[in-house]
């Protein structure tokens, strides 16, 4: 089974979800990605043919990418994204069993939670980093909220995060960010603009990295 890479994340702290997109399409636009920076690549369980391309990927990209899979919702999906070779396991809500199994596997899980009581269990139970989910409900500050008292925790907002929205949640403390639909471009890859694509992925990194000089 391929190794998660916690410095490939820690270069790149974006998670790229790529949900119901065609196997050829993520094959052709990944060197870009790479390009761009990008590190991390979910690909959520309920997309066609989604155990195939995180087998042919983990082989391929082990090593320069984190692959893994997300929409992880119980045991038996947890069992066929493993087999499939994912390095890491993104869920949309909590489960216990589903935590647990991967702590005891040593394979990090990213747990979707909500309420400081939910963000607290799932930390508790062995999440590796506790995705907010929807971050569209919320503002950055309640992640300053919920840190100022459970400042152990690490967060990633998954849900409404967008070039425009990352600035407040790096500030408030967001360990990582859980990107799909913004970041996955569908005009660029139905037109199939692969350098078009790849520059509009830059913008995502390049903000991460003027964060991170501001904040120095």
């Amino acid at each position: 089974m391929p190794k998660f890479s916690w410095n490939l994340l820690e270069q790149m702290p974006i998670v790229a979800i790529a949900r119901n997109l065609k196997a050829d399409d993520l094959y052709t636009l990944l060197p870009g990605f790479r390009q761009a920076g990008l590190t991390t690549l979910e690909i959520t369980l309920n997309t066609p043919g989604a155990e195939k391309m995180i087998e042919a990927f983990a082989k391929e990209f082990a090593g320069k990418l984190n692959i893994g899979a997300g929409t992880v919702r119980n045991m038996d999906e947890l069992g066929r994204a493993l087999r499939a070779g994912a390095s890491f396991i993104v869920t949309p809500i909590l489960d216990e069993r589903v935590i647990r199994e991967c702590r005891h596997q040593h394979i990090p899980v990213f747990p979707g939670a909500f309420t400081p009581t939910e963000i607290y269990r799932a930390w508790q139970w062995g999440a590796s980093i506790v995705k907010v989910f929807p971050a569209t409900a919320v503002e950055p500050a309640y992640f300053r909220d919920v840190m100022a008292p459970l400042d152990e925790v690490k967060l990633m907002p998954t849900g409404g995060v967008t070039l425009e929205t990352i600035p407040g949640f790096y500030k408030a403390g967001a360990s990582a960010f859980g990107i799909g639909s913004p970041l996955f471009d569908k005009e660029l890859i139905s037109r199939r603009d692969w350098h078009g694509l790849q520059e509009h992925f830059a913008k995502f990194s390049q903000l991460i990295e003027t964060l991170r000089q501001e904040s120095a």
